[in-house]
């Protein structure tokens, strides 16, 4: 029996929609299913940012699921996969997360991700931090979480904000195992001889 490889989406209100929409885009040449949720504020950042409807954007998704669908297959610790990325993740969301209330399928599913031991990427979308939410990361790092802002990497040489996305995006993808080609690697691309 093909066992498939599958990955949860979620989608917060903060800005950044850019970066979960570049996931399922480059996800979608892998063989990784993908399984969406959006939060409603995710849907006003959505079209706000990207000028998209929510429904364009989940047709990104091989799986939609409404954010108050708690029976849904990713709500459950049985249903297998590599874990769930949250791009761009909200302070709220993170919180949630935190002390474990799983009010909404997004948070749910994050929790279930803890509890299977499997691997939770946050690209926590806030600036400047605050003690509290210093203390948050550092509670989900404790917990197994892996706390990922999408921060530029300028020996990338990004030539435009898309080059930025994608190396962001392409780092927390990597965090997973999955190979794409969207992230510019240390050493590869130097020329020979620039090497001290």
């Amino acid at each position: 029996m093909k066992t498939t490889r599958k990955l949860v989406i979620g989608v917060t209100g903060a800005s950044g929609a850019v970066y979960a929409r570049r996931a399922l885009e480059a996800l979608r040449e892998t063989d990784v299913e993908t399984h969406l949720i959006l939060s409603k504020a995710s849907e006003m950042t959505i079209r706000y940012e990207l000028d998209q409807s929510a429904a364009d954007f989940a047709a990104l998704a091989d799986y939609r699921y409404a954010i108050g669908d708690v029976g849904a297959p990713v709500s459950s610790g049985s249903f297998k996969t590599l874990g769930m990325l949250i791009a761009p993740c909200s302070v709220k969301t993170m919180s949630e997360i935190a002390t474990g209330v799983t009010g909404t399928l997004l948070s749910r599913a994050a929790d279930v991700v803890l509890k299977e031991q499997r691997k939770l990427v946050l690209m926590v979308r806030e600036t400047p931090f605050h003690l509290g939410h210093l203390r948050t990361m550092t509670q989900l790092a404790e917990m197994g979480a892996v706390i990922a802002p999408p921060l530029p990497a300028f020996y990338a040489e990004p030539q435009s904000v898309d080059n930025l996305v994608d190396q962001s995006v392409g780092r927390a993808l990597d965090l997973f195992g999955i190979e794409t080609s969207l992230v510019k690697r240390w050493g590869e691309d130097l020329e020979k001889g620039k090497r001290g």
